[in-house]
């Protein structure tokens, strides 16, 4: 079993950048597949980006790409989200997640493992 803790969130104006970290903890000698999800009020969880064990495949969402970056250093066992040119609409709950032998899957129930979420607040 792997325990994931989720940080970084907070506020920030419109066009402004933050760095989620997801370190993982416990059983880390597996190799996890990670994935970004986020839930805003009122709305549905939805995927945002993942990333495979290896990090040679990357898979974002159409309204994050070119703004979010996804990347992973397995000797830390942590994954870093940078969101740049961050947007109110961009404003939810953030949790990452993870499993094994997913590859870098946008379906939410293909993770077993999830942290508890960070909150991002973005302002116009």
């Amino acid at each position: 079993q792997v325990q994931l803790v989720e940080s970084g969130g907070g506020l920030v104006q419109a066009g402004g950048s933050l760095r989620l970290s997801c370190a993982a903890s416990g059983r880390t000698d597996s190799r996890y597949d990670m994935v970004w999800f986020r839930q805003a009020p009122g709305k549905e969880r939805e995927f945002v980006a993942a990333i495979t064990w290896s990090g040679s495949s990357t898979a974002y969402a159409d309204s994050v790409k070119g703004r979010f970056v996804l990347s992973r250093d397995n000797a830390k066992n942590t994954v870093w989200l940078q969101m740049n040119s961050l947007k109110p609409e961009d404003t939810a709950v953030y949790y990452c997640a993870a499993d094994t032998g997913v590859g870098a899957t946008r379906r939410s129930d293909a993770y077993t493992w999830w942290g508890q979420g960070t909150q991002v607040t973005v302002s116009s």
